[in-house]
């Protein structure tokens, strides 16, 4: 019998957890998840798991000839546009197949009062326009990084994210320190209780965050929406588990 091929799973998602979680089963497979060590108390997938960064792309692919990886899943958040920057140059260099699974992103429907931005940073810039001045309200569920673009903006915040942010925040926030998924009436309850202007999040894509959304447009609250940056060019791209593994393994 030969031996079991090597699968990285670069994760730190639900998706990420549930393909190691399916390549645990198997016989044929190694399966090692790769976390960034950005979450304090991160949610550990079934198999081996290694925890911080590889050293750009050329540490990875130096990890990857090491290792022997057979294939790589970047199962990352679709905000992780260096790591998956890194994946592709580093699969492209070794000549290690490289699936990139993506769930789709979220789309607006009758109701919605949704603004798309491209960063963060236009996030902010845009916010003011949205608000009735300084006594504005913002639920703000960008996760802990890039709040520094909003620390000039003259509003009260409400800021959820997993962690403690660093880094300057607006003057007036109140951190609101939570993990999802968040279910439909706790998020009935979150904007009943906080009354927001305007709700900032990422297309994260996805059941677990998204019932914010729904929230907002059952109390015609605008939402500003930053895309996701894009793919790099020639990737693999697949929207579930069971598609990309199968992609990846020639199952």
């Amino acid at each position: 019998m030969s031996a079991p091929r090597t699968v990285l799973v670069l994760g730190g998602t639900t998706e990420g957890r549930a393909a190691a979680s399916a390549l645990a089963g198997r016989d044929d497979v190694r399966v090692v998840s790769s976390l960034a060590g950005a979450v304090r108390s991160p949610a550990l997938p079934d198999g081996e798991v290694r925890i911080g960064g590889f050293g750009g792309a050329e540490g990875l692919a130096a990890h990857l000839r090491a290792e022997r990886v057979a294939a790589v899943l970047d199962a990352t958040h679709p905000f992780a546009s260096t790591m998956t920057a890194n994946a592709a140059a580093a699969c492209a260099g070794t000549g290690v197949p490289l699936v990139v699974l993506r769930r789709p992103g979220w789309t607006s429907g009758p109701g919605d009062r949704w603004h798309r931005v491209a960063s963060v940073a236009a996030a902010a810039a845009a916010l003011p326009g949205l608000l009735p001045g300084p006594a504005g309200r913002v639920l703000l569920t960008t996760g802990r990084g890039g709040l520094a673009h909003f620390a000039a903006v003259d509003a009260a915040f409400w800021i959820r994210a997993v962690d403690p942010p660093d880094g300057p925040l607006p003057a007036r926030h109140e951190l609101l320190l939570d993990r999802g998924p968040f279910a439909l009436d706790d998020e009935r309850t979150l904007f009943e209780a906080v009354v927001p202007h305007v709700l900032v999040t990422k297309d994260s894509g996805g059941a677990a965050t998204a019932p914010k959304l729904t929230a907002a447009r059952e109390r015609g609250v605008p939402v500003l929406v930053v895309d996701r940056p894009p793919l790099p060019g020639g990737v693999a791209v697949e929207p579930t588990v069971d598609a990309a593994l199968a992609r990846l393994l020639g199952d």
